[in-house]
């Protein structure tokens, strides 16, 4: 129960005095209730029903001033007196029941927020070990039943109170009767202690089910030109086919489990009113008053034990989703990387005048790991020059720039800014100075222009154009049929890969950073393209740091320095044209493999 009392705690300081104020509206509904019952009995008195002593109750005290009324204007008062009560509690029940519901949909979104937030504030070595699936889970899925159980935790609460209240009443009625109800309903409760643990069981199982669902289907549209190109259609209707197998199974499961609580409950519920009648009158030698006013009682309380007992159900089928949500939060905690305030796009650009220096840096993703992915790194990048980072597939390039973005920090050793070690206190200051294109193109399901505008807001007309022009992506958009707000789908879809990397390139330019990194940036690009960022690239040289992580070496042949690196190490460093005359060096080993695929390629084209 860690985990409930963990978000109870939050909706305790989310709501505060308003959870206490309807706490006490259920108490005035519940005594509003209890004395309707007590009605009961002057009511059947007077109507001639049932020939019943007032004053064989504790209550006839209240109800003694009734005699000296005529039966015809007593009755018509018990009867006003009984509608009052009606309508106050259902005026009192109404209000109750909206603020639940603002309580209720408020705190979810609070609590939605929040984890969002948490995410948003994670660094990006908590992102490289979590799987994507299991995070849009938690914030759906997930999310959704700890909604859930929020509500019916809610829910327990009141019956709870109500169920006490009336149980307080019961006492008052008769004590010894009362206690040998409440005796046989803790047995009942104590049997069904195994429908609880069964509850808490399936619900571990609809975790995994739901994040099963999720990273397949993920995977399903990530991967669905693969699937298409080499028919894997059969095999992925065959997993969903198996996936739904075992969801109806668990559904089923859960409905079987439901279904025998409640046939227990009833049938409970039937033997302790019966051997109750039979104790009372030949044990306890009850009055009939009194045994009609308790069995009313405990009739309209019995569906609120079971009612309880299975939000105790549903709440322990809810707890893996509240397990999961707390440790994601805590999780996303221990990755924070700041308190957040970059996220009101203030923060001013961190200006280099000298340069970016890595010294001897060591990094690991894994702490186990034998051989670190980074080893001894040494390097200087000078301001305002172009430096290309090259090597093998595996060499730790993008480890490298991430290290040099400051997303991941060094086991061991620094990076520096202008001699400076790179702090948190100024990391999003230095961040906000690059502007980043991957390999990997990312562009929302939106209009170019609102791609384009996401990481400039305030750029005018003509800056977007000039960028557009710089990434060799203008004339391409202005054939489009709707220019710059054409919709370009999930991804960037409806376009082609070398048109999704110049606007991409466009973007970074746009913010107009003083660091541009692109890592492999053109390696989507034709011949044509790749030589206009090139010659674009040639002539930023001198007002920018430009950082080039290259595959394609002939785009780094004016780079000011050239560093190389194989396994995690720093092999060489100089610029290109020394680098490709150290004979049997490694960059001049990449180039002459690069030479000898192209020779090749040319060879087959030729008719």
């Amino acid at each position: 129960m860690e985990a409930v009392l963990y978000f109870t705690k939050k909706l305790h300081a989310y709501a505060g005095r308003i959870l206490y104020f309807n706490l006490l509206g259920i108490v005035f509904i519940s005594l509003l209730d209890g004395i309707g019952v007590f009605l009961l009995i002057p009511m059947l008195s007077m109507t001639g029903m049932l020939n019943l002593s007032i004053g064989s109750t504790p209550v006839s005290g209240y109800f003694s001033f009734l005699m000296s009324f005529p039966k015809t204007y007593g009755l018509l008062l018990i009867l006003g007196i009984y509608i009052v009560l009606i309508i106050g509690q259902s005026f009192v029940k109404r209000n109750l029941s909206l603020r639940d519901i603002k309580i209720h949909t408020g705190f979810i979104n609070h609590i939605r927020l929040e984890t969002y937030r948490a995410l948003l504030l994670a660094n990006w070595d908590f992102f490289t070990k979590k799987r994507k699936s299991d995070l849009i889970n938690s914030l759906t899925e997930e999310l959704g039943r700890v909604t859930s159980g929020t509500n019916l935790f809610l829910q327990f609460l009141a019956s709870l109170v109500f169920t006490l209240i009336q149980v307080g009443i019961a006492f008052w009625l008769s004590v010894k009767m009362t206690l040998f109800v409440l005796f046989c309903g803790m047995i009942s409760v104590f049997l069904s202690r195994r429908f609880i643990s069964k509850a808490k069981m399936l619900g571990n199982q609809t975790t995994v089910l739901a994040k099963i669902y999720l990273a397949g289907i993920t995977d399903h549209f990530n991967g669905i030109k693969d699937i298409k190109s080499n028919m894997l259609e059969e095999s992925r209707y065959r997993w969903l086919n198996s996936w739904c197998e075992q969801i109806a199974h668990e559904r089923y499961e859960h409905s079987k489990l439901t279904t025998n609580s409640q046939l227990l409950y009833k049938i409970a519920f039937a033997l302790i009113i019966a051997v109750f009648i039979y104790f009372s009158v030949a044990v306890f030698d009850a009055r009939g008053e009194q045994l009609l006013l308790i069995i009313l009682i405990f009739s309209r309380l019995w569906p609120r034990f079971t009612s309880i007992q299975s939000n105790l159900e549903q709440i322990a089928a809810s707890i893996p989703a509240f397990k999961a949500l707390m440790k994601l939060q805590r999780d996303c905690k221990f990755a924070k990387e700041s308190e957040g305030e970059h996220m009101n796009n203030k923060v001013e650009p961190l200006h280099m005048n000298e340069g970016l220096e890595c010294r001897h840096v060591y990094f690991r993703y894994n702490p186990y790991e034998a051989v670190p992915t980074l080893q001894d790194i040494n390097i200087h990048i000078p301001a305002k020059s172009m430096t290309a980072i090259v090597g093998p597939s595996g060499a730790g390039k993008s480890t490298l720039i991430d290290l040099l973005m400051g997303m991941l920090k060094p086991e061991q050793g620094r990076i520096c800014v202008d001699g400076d070690p790179l702090t948190d206190d100024r990391i999003f200051s230095f961040r906000r100075s690059i502007s980043y294109v991957p390999q990997d193109p990312f562009l929302f399901n939106a209009s170019i222009r609102e791609n384009l505008l996401l990481i400039e807001p305030d750029a005018r007309e003509e800056q977007i154009w000039k960028a557009l022009k710089f990434a060799s992506a203008a004339e391409f958009v202005k054939k489009l049929p709707d220019g710059l707000d054409t919709i370009i789908g999930d991804r960037g879809v409806r376009l082609s890969g070398g048109e999704r990397q110049r606007l991409v390139v466009a973007r970074a330019i746009l913010r107009q950073p003083s660091i541009l990194i692109l890592d492999e940036a053109t390696s989507a690009l034709d011949t044509e393209n790749e030589a206009n960022i090139q010659q674009a690239l040639d002539n930023l040289k001198g007002t920018m740091t430009i950082i080039v992580v290259a595959h394609r070496l002939s785009t780094i042949r004016n780079a000011d320095q050239v560093i190389v690196l194989d396994q995690g190490k720093v092999m060489q460093i100089g610029c290109f044209n020394q680098l490709a005359g150290e004979k049997g060096g490694l960059f001049d080993r990449l180039l002459a493999n690069q030479l000898s695929d192209s020779r090749v390629v040319a060879f087959t084209r030729v008719p």
